[in-house]
């Protein structure tokens, strides 16, 4: 699986939108760290759910 963002790039979670924009702060993996304005740190399993990045 080839993720298609980096640490410092601006995401959304498509199956919680309302958590709002986040920032990747570490991939280590499957795990993304993300920021979200929202919901705060939340760690995703990039198996079960794909971000999207912002552009």
């Amino acid at each position: 699986m080839i993720l298609d963002y980096e640490p410092g790039d601006k995401v959304t979670n498509p199956n919680n939108k309302d958590w709002g924009i986040g920032q990747v702060q570490s991939i280590i993996h499957d795990k993304v760290t993300v920021n979200f304005e929202n919901a705060g740190k939340k760690v995703i399993n990039a198996k079960n759910i794909e971000l999207k990045r912002i552009k």
